[in-house]
This record gives structure tokens, C-alpha cells and sequence, in this order.
């Protein structure tokens, strides 16, 4: 099965949601919230240096993929006026050590952890995405729980990859920061599943995951409550993601 591209509902969709930040952010409010207490979201890229992560049928590495999902989700806050605080773990391919990851979100304060990897399987017709969060009980663990699932709906709904679904987990990096902020592990399909492989080989694509993943966190953190009518699109946004979107 070929993954979606992504439709035109969702085009609009996401569009849309542009066109309602853009609009309040200019106000300072955005449905009643004070804009200036930002949500800080740390996105950290899973791997990188001499650790590859998993490796494609092609070649294919996983700290390349995760590390360009978190470079476009970067570069989508910041032509949105930055509507979350958004920060990386690696802005390169660098090897940074889980505790370092985790003590960064910390030492930030995040409201939110986003690791993001990609899966491996030796079973080459494995697919789809899987959600994780920490399976240690804290404060947190009901926001974070709520933010896994609505990122495998977006993820499942949108752009067509199969639900793994959501499961909980002791990995390190989700162990060392479970007790600070809602902290959640993705995993962005697998590297091991030819179809899967040809999706995120695609610049657009990725493209479309960060869009995706972006809307996800959008919509638990600044839930839209108006459709607005497609005459506010904006020919300059409209462009900007015009290769997400052909």
C-alpha cells in the first residue's frame, strides 16, 4: 500500500489553522489565551553522529529523517510567528547523550518532550506508526497520554499510515523526563518496509509530517473552535508549502 499524499481537505485544513494563528497572533490573544506565555516544546531528533539509528533498505538512515521532521517543524513555527517556543536537541549531525537530551528539556522548563524516531522490523511488511509514552505514573502522565493519541490520529488520518497505536514504555529519554513535563517518543514509520522507505525518501513528505505533527500539537494546545472560509487563504503561505501539498 502507497502512502497518501496528502489530500486536499487536509490542505485546507491546515491552511486554515494558518490563517487563525496569523490572524490572533497579531492581537496578542488566541481564543482567550495570553500569548505571551508560550508553550516550550523540545523536539529532539533521535541518533545522529556516528549512531545512524536505523538503517533503510536503501540506505536510508533514521537520524537523517527524524533530524529533517525537526528542522521543517522548526522552520513552520517560525513562518507562523512562533506560536510555541520550539527547541532542538541537535540542529546537526551531532551525537548527543540521552541524559544530555533530557536534561536540556529540563533545564528549559518544556511543556512538552518530542522524541522522534523511525521503527525497524526484521519483518519487511511491518508498517505504520507507533506512539509511546513513559509507563512510569506522574503528574503528567494524563497529558501526555491524551497528546500520543491525538498525534497517531493526526498521523493516521491525514496521511494514511497504519496505527500501531499507543503503548507505554521505560526508554530513557521519555524515564528521564516523565516527572517534568508530558513527554512523548514517535515513531515515524519503518525503515525496514519498502513502502514506507519510498514515503519518507521524499523531501515533500517529511515536509508533511512536520505539518502534520505541527497541526497534532496545534490542536491540543490551541484547539481551533472557528472554520474560517477559504477567501482568507494567504498566497504567501499557499506557496510556502506548495511542495507539501503537489
Amino acid at each position: 500500500m502507497k502512502m497518501k499524499k496528502v489530500p486536499k481537505n487536509v490542505r485546507f485544513r491546515i491552511f486554515a489553522v494558518q490563517i487563525v494563528m496569523v490572524l490572533f497572533l497579531k492581537s496578542g490573544l488566541l481564543f482567550g489565551q495570553d500569548l505571551g506565555a508560550k508553550k516550550v516544546i523540545v523536539i529532539d531528533s533521535g541518533h545522529g553522529g556516528k549512531d545512524f539509528g536505523a538503517v533503510g533498505v536503501n540506505g536510508i538512515k533514521e537520524k537523517d529523517v527524524v533530524l529533517d521532521v525537526a528542522k521543517a517543524i522548526l522552520e513552520l513555527n517560525e513562518s507562523l510567528r512562533f506560536p510555541f517556543d520550539i527547541y532542538l536537541t541537535r540542529y546537526g549531525d551531532t551525537l548527543i547523550s540521552l541524559t544530555d537530551r533530557a536534561k536540556l528539556a529540563k533545564r528549559l522548563k518544556a511543556d512538552v518532550f518530542l522524541s522522534l524516531h523511525c521503527n525497524h522490523s526484521d519483518n519487511p511488511n511491518v508498517r505504520g506508526v507507533e506512539v509511546y509514552a513513559s509507563n512510569q505514573n506522574s503528574e503528567f502522565s494524563d497529558d501526555a497520554t491524551w497528546l500520543a493519541f491525538r498525534l497517531q490520529s493526526e498521523l493516521n488520518k491525514n496521511l494514511g499510515f497504519t496505527s500501531r497505536g499507543v503503548k507505554f514504555a521505560n526508554f530513557q529519554v521519555l524515564r528521564e523526563t516523565a516527572e517534568s513535563m508530558p513527554t512523548i517518543l514517535l515513531e515515524l514509520g519503518f525503515l525496514s518496509n519498502g513502502d514506507e522507505v519510498d514515503y519518507l525518501m521524499k523531501q515533500g513528505n517529511t515536509n508533511a509530517l512536520a505539518l502534520v505533527t505541527f497541526l497534532g500539537l496545534w490542536n491540543v494546545y490551541f484547539p481551533p473552535k472557528t472554520d474560517f472560509p477559504l477567501e482568507l487563504f494567504s498566497t504567501h503561505l499557499s506557496t510556502h508549502f506548495k511542495e507539501v501539498c503537489n
